[in-house]
């Protein structure tokens, strides 16, 4: 009797979350049911798993091991291609596995393929019909790389060196500190200040916790019912729009009424601006974007420094290089300036540390693409309305593009570094991040900081790594601070 109720409530959790994902799917995208392996007998290799979830308990159960690319070896060891086909996240979709692969796509956005979301993110930040399309999003990435590309940035980097120096106060005035937590708090302020030009710690704390729960839910199954990462996600995303609408609806008066003309954080730049119609953004629209770009701007830095830090905890010879390094740009300031776009231009080696935690611990899982027109491709016929994903594993962690690929070594990106499209943290082409020179100013004025006045030890010598949603020790790597004599 036991035994029996153990396996109807098994299977009542088993299929009731696959009926959704297949119901949520069929609602979202009329084309799924399309069988494109009757179509045409040329698709890639593959196979598309179980029934409705296809492979995708497969694959993120290796993510969250930190085995992606074993689920890909696997794969191109069975069929003997450098494409395979799957179902993933209720897709059938072909995974592309090479440093060519990454190139085609990325030279061919908006001619053979366009950017693809799984559901999960359209549920979490919402858009209007109008900010759903694709010419909106090449709007606003058009207007976001004004403040985050070199020439918008140059003025914030001295903002970020104080921002930073406040959090040494506040979070160092003790030997033990938790990086994770500094390393948030340090991220979220001067992201409100770029994003929102909020500099209100109350509200930033408030955001931390919801941006947390976003996290989780972006890469999680779309699966909508109470208690899931997905339905936690969707709740957070709403509460902090309907926050930031309040906010944009003051602002919008302020900027009409000239009290605030400068408009240089980004949520003023997007009330000012109009789409190719000659029309404002919607209010709505802007708060779904300032979520994303306030979720994306945390997560996947906050993942690099842990892990940065990580590494010169462990290979003293690493953290040395880096301090000799960082101590040549602070003995050439006076003790009070700040940090300018010059010191960081210097910072060579310290960036290519950063690079080899970016390849060996990315942050994400790598992007989709869904195909607009039919192509072929290496002898496969790829047809349209087809998924397709790209990972950052396929060539971060192959031998074939970096020898020995889990050692530690920064020396790989010294000179021309890796071969195109091998080390691909940030995407390419027309979709690359545009966050990309954000993330690294952001980066190494933490590491400038922290290096220059202390070495540090793990206070958990074999703390676990956890990589769902971004690799980052599993206790937010609580460290003994050593500073450094005067």
């Amino acid at each position: 009797m036991v035994m029996g109720l153990s396996i109807i409530f098994f299977l009542l959790l088993t299929l009731i979350p696959a009926v959704y994902v297949w119901l949520l799917t069929r609602k979202s995208s009329p084309n799924k049911t399309k069988n494109f392996s009757v179509q045409n007998s040329k698709l890639p290799p593959g196979r598309k798993g179980w029934p409705i979830i296809g492979e995708s308990l497969d694959y993120f159960s290796k993510l969250k091991q930190g085995q992606g690319y074993k689920f890909l070896t696997e794969r191109l060891k069975k069929y003997s291609s450098n494409a395979f086909m799957t179902s993933l996240l209720g897709e059938p979709m072909v995974v592309f596995c090479t440093a060519e692969g990454n190139k085609f796509l990325f030279s061919n956005e908006k001619k053979l393929v366009q950017l693809w979301w799984p559901s999960t993110t359209s549920k979490i930040f919402p858009k209007s019909e109008d900010g759903s399309n694709n010419q909106h999003w090449f709007a606003i990435h058009k207007l976001l790389q004004l403040i985050l590309k070199a020439d918008g940035l140059r003025e914030y980097v001295g903002i970020m060196d104080a921002i930073m120096k406040e959090h040494l106060q506040k979070y160092c005035n003790s030997e033990q500190v938790n990086v994770g937590d500094m390393a948030k708090s340090y991220l979220l302020t001067i992201s409100s200040n770029i994003f929102l030009g909020i500099n209100d710690p109350e509200k930033i704390e408030t955001l931390a916790n919801r941006l947390e729960n976003i996290e989780s839910g972006i890469q999680s199954m779309p699966i909508n019912f109470p208690g899931t990462a997905m339905n936690r996600a969707i709740k957070a995303s709403r509460l902090i729009c309907k926050d930031l609408n309040v906010t944009i609806r003051q602002r919008r008066i302020d900027l009409l009424g000239q009290r605030s003309p400068s408009g240089k954080d980004f949520m003023s730049i997007l009330l000012l601006a109009k789409d190719d119609n000659g029309q404002f953004f919607r209010d709505e629209d802007i708060s779904s974007h300032l979520v994303g770009f306030l979720t994306a701007s945390f997560s996947t830095v906050q993942s690099t420094i842990l892990s940065i830090m990580k590494y010169l905890a462990e290979l003293p010879e690493v953290y040395n290089s880096v301090l000799k390094e960082q101590e040549t740009i602070a003995n050439g300031k006076e003790p009070n300036d700040m940090l300018t776009w010059e010191d960081l231009r210097k910072m060579k080696y310290s960036w290519n540390v950063a690079c080899e935690v970016l390849r060996i611990l990315t942050p994400g899982i790598g992007g989709f693409r869904e195909v607009i027109t039919d192509f072929t491709y290496e002898g496969y016929t790829i047809p349209k309305g087809l998924k397709i994903h790209w990972t950052f594993d396929a060539t971060h962690k192959n031998p074939r593009y970096f020898q020995d690929p889990e050692k530690f070594d920064p020396s790989r990106f010294q000179g021309d570094g890796p071969a195109p499209y091998t080390f691909v943290p940030f995407g390419g082409g027309p979709r690359m991040c545009p966050g990309n020179e954000y993330a690294r100013v952001a980066t190494l004025t933490f590491l400038h900081n922290m290096v220059t006045r202390y070495t540090w030890e793990k206070l958990i010598p074999d703390e676990k790594i956890i990589h769902i949603p971004a690799p980052r020790p599993a206790q937010g790597l609580p460290i003994l601070l050593h500073p450094h004599n005067p």
